[in-house]
């Protein structure tokens, strides 16, 4: 009988709050007088890059199967946070196990190294919680062990290392006291947005893993709360709501993909963020979903141009929360979970498995953001009204890094009213 690890990866994401325009070279933000600094962000931008086309496959293929399984409701999540928990886990895992979890998160085995994946994602970790400028991003990976579990020197060394790992002694006999400790770290964490993650602990629980990403941007160029009002969204054919709908008039990076019949808009963060906004035909958004894999991203990237429109938004606050062995295990990662597990990278032992794997994340849209500088130009309108795009059904938002071209969340929202 394996001893059960009770692995909670959680995530908060946070304050879509944005937009602008990419400047000619984004990487124009380092710092001239940090030659050293800049090679070395270079090189881990390298490092990190190798991660970028597997991890956005792992994305859009959890994003598929989560919409399986819920298909009219809210989504939100970070894979980015998925991606790095499991990465780490794999470093204490060993054989068959190891293999499903790295081939699950969309690596190729006879492509990519192990020592690569880890390193990249030491470098993706680096690069997202130290962002140039403008974006608040932190990352993060926490284990905590009961007294009696000794986990190996090397796999605390090395996931300290590669993963930036904090370790903490916790009591799981005394469910209520572990619940607290977790709890109160990760909200301490995530600033407050991701509260009460873990509940109904197993005392039998020997080790809890947690992973979690916090996002706060503002939008390069704001909307003005003075123009947000109320209007209708259209959740379906049966169900209108009320929302505070954002606006502003002013050239936007616009796409409209005639393939799928979807409008696109990128807003840009201060930083390295931005946010992909998708507005499928009312009804259309099935077919929207299953055509979402990096290329269709890269296509809408590629075509963007500058186009004056009149925008309305939803100001939202959405989160998802999520137990997710099931979705893995569909996507191949399964020993890990069973009795099969070899997880013996960790304590010396195979005698643990995972029992329970959580991924909360949180969202908020608002008008907020910073002014750019004083001598901005006046946006000059032409006397023509400019068309008028409304997020006024569902539709997809997707938020990136630039620099290291990471997923960092994905959302599809359904009903902005509902919160969770």
């Amino acid at each position: 009988m394996k001893t059960t690890f009770y692995m909670s990866l959680l995530l908060a994401g946070l304050h879509a709050v944005a937009h602008g325009q990419l400047p000619p070279n984004h990487h124009n933000g380092h710092d001239p007088d940090e030659p050293k600094h800049h090679m070395h962000h270079r090189v881990e931008a390298i490092a990190c890059l190798k991660l970028v086309p597997n991890n956005a496959d792992f994305a859009f293929q959890f994003f598929k199967e989560v919409t399986l399984e819920a298909p009219n409701k809210n989504i939100f999540f970070s894979p980015v946070s998925i991606s790095t928990a499991f990465a780490m886990l794999a470093l204490g895992a060993r054989s068959t196990t190891q293999t499903q979890i790295l081939e699950g998160l969309a690596f190729n085995l006879t492509e990519i190294q192990e020592k690569e994946i880890h390193e990249g994602f030491h470098n993706l970790i680096h690069m997202l919680s130290h962002p140039e400028s403008g974006v608040q991003l932190n990352m993060g990976n926490a284990i905590f062990l009961t007294e009696k579990l000794k986990p190996l020197k090397k796999f605390l060394d090395d996931a300290k290392v590669l993963y930036q790992l904090e370790a903490f002694s916790t009591d799981f006999y005394n469910p209520t006291e572990a619940e607290k400790q977790i709890n109160d770290y990760i909200e301490r964490k995530t600033h407050g947005k991701i509260t009460d993650l873990v509940k109904d602990m197993d005392p039998q629980t020997v080790m809890l893993l947690a992973s979690f990403v916090f996002f706060k941007g503002n939008w390069e160029k704001p909307f003005k709360p003075e123009h947000t009002e109320e209007r209708e969204f259209f959740v379906d054919a049966e169900t209108t709501v009320k929302v505070p709908m954002m606006h502003q008039t002013g050239r936007f990076d616009f796409y409209f993909d005639e393939e799928l019949s979807c409008t696109v808009v990128r807003l840009h963060y201060n930083g390295s963020a931005t946010a992909f906004l998708v507005l499928p035909p009312k009804g259309k958004m099935k077919q929207l979903e299953q055509a979402l894999v990096k290329e269709t991203v890269r296509k809408w990237s590629d075509h963007l141009f500058q186009s004056l429109l009149s925008l309305y938004l939803p100001k939202f606050s959405i989160s998802g929360s999520y137990e997710i062995m099931n979705t893995l295990s569909k996507m191949g990662i399964v020993d890990v979970f069973t009795d099969q597990a070899d997880l013996s990278g960790i304590t010396g032992t195979p005698d643990l498995k995972v029992s329970k794997v959580v991924h909360k994340a949180a969202l908020d849209v608002d008008e907020r953001g910073t002014e750019a500088a004083a001598a901005t130009a006046a946006e000059i309108l032409t006397l023509s009204l400019p068309p008028t795009i409304e997020f006024n059904h569902p539709f997809l938002m997707l938020i990136f890094d630039r620099d290291t071209n990471s997923t960092l969340f994905i959302g599809k929202i359904v009903n902005p009213t509902i919160t969770s």
